[in-house]
């Protein structure tokens, strides 16, 4: 490992001459693009050579091509150029209206089908820079109780592998910021004109053949769990990986499914569908949106904390249904249209 000294002798501007090379397979034209001589590339990529101890890059009739060593020096000086691109743009000043930056979010797709939507058209208005990449997060069950089983994803803040997350936690320790968004309760949803509809008791639900939502195939989820505490059970007839899906095949057939309830009252109208309320106890669960505080001394990460926030507490508030007089109010089934 090389000490303090040696690092010091080590000249940033050569790792961005490699990676222009590299991409562009040619000197003259990586020259052009870094709007250097081609004799100061070759310059560049001499010392560069003698510090790795590499040919690097071997000439060709059509430019160069790079050898074992380079390709596979290409993703670690490409991750560490980000990085430094990351820790300058975070130490300015943050102008939404001009900034061009990449944040990565964090969510469980049933949360983020919800935001995804709303959010682009804020930074459409607002932010036409900024650009967001979405990871799907599943819970790591293994045995963990419900409190427990995202705590690796908040280890990817830590690690500052995810700008952001929104998930269903509690509230996390005192070293990340979060704003609860909004409570998550779930319903059963069908097509509409569904059985299911006008008989929406305990006894009809577990006499109706079930969807369930599990990327990995598994027929028991935290309904099952929820109805053998109750020495209940109920038969998932199908098992698919992803809650779009899931809506898209509910249309179609006689299966039910339990579903998020923000997720079914955004996209209910467009699939067709009619929900009603779980017939058992469900107690909600809180959705909040999570950052490291050391994070959060990035202007950039703050105000997409509270952009994020924003819309998604928004979209929570348009997508739940208000009713229009007491008797719809007390109604056990609700209806979209």
């Amino acid at each position: 490992m090389l000490n303090a000294a040696q690092l010091l002798r080590i000249d940033l501007n050569l790792l961005v001459l490699f990676s222009a090379v590299l991409e562009e397979r040619h000197v003259a034209r990586a020259a052009e693009k870094l709007n250097l001589t081609p004799s100061a590339v070759s310059h560049g990529l001499r010392r560069l050579r003698r510090l790795l101890q590499d040919p690097l890059f071997l000439k060709t009739p059509r430019g160069v091509v790079p050898t074992d060593r380079a390709l596979a020096l290409a993703a670690p000086i490409a991750e560490i150029l980000i990085r430094v691109d990351s820790v300058i743009s975070a130490s300015g000043p943050f102008d939404p209206k001009t900034a061009e930056r990449c944040f990565s979010i964090g969510a469980p797709d049933a949360i983020s089908t919800v935001f995804t939507t709303p959010l682009l058209a804020y930074l459409a208005r607002e932010a036409p820079g900024i650009d967001i990449r979405i990871l799907q997060l599943m819970p790591q069950h293994h045995g963990k109780p419900t409190s427990q089983v995202w705590h690796s994803t908040l280890a990817e803040l830590d690690a500052q592998r995810l700008d952001l997350v929104v998930l269903p936690i509690g509230p996390p320790t005192p070293r990340f910021a979060e704003r609860l968004l909004f409570e998550e309760d779930f319903v059963v949803t069908m097509r509409r004109g569904h059985p299911f509809a006008r008989d929406p008791s305990l006894k009809s639900y577990l006499a109706m053949r079930h969807m369930l939502v599990s990327a990995i195939g598994d027929a028991y989820g935290v309904v099952d769990q929820r109805l053998a505490e109750k020495g209940l059970s109920r038969r998932v007839a199908l098992t698919v990986p992803n809650f779009m899906m899931a809506l898209a095949q509910l249309a179609e057939t006689d299966l039910v499914a339990t579903l998020p309830r923000q997720l079914v009252m955004r996209h209910a109208a467009r699939f067709g569908l009619e929900l009603s309320p779980v017939p058992f106890p469900w107690r909600a669960d809180p959705v909040r949106v999570v950052a490291s505080k050391a994070a959060m001394a990035d202007a950039g990460i703050a105000w997409m904390f509270e952009a994020l926030a924003s819309c998604l507490g928004r979209s929570a508030t348009e997508a739940t249904p208000r009713p229009k007089n007491k008797e719809r109010h007390r109604a056990a089934r609700i209806r979209t249209s």
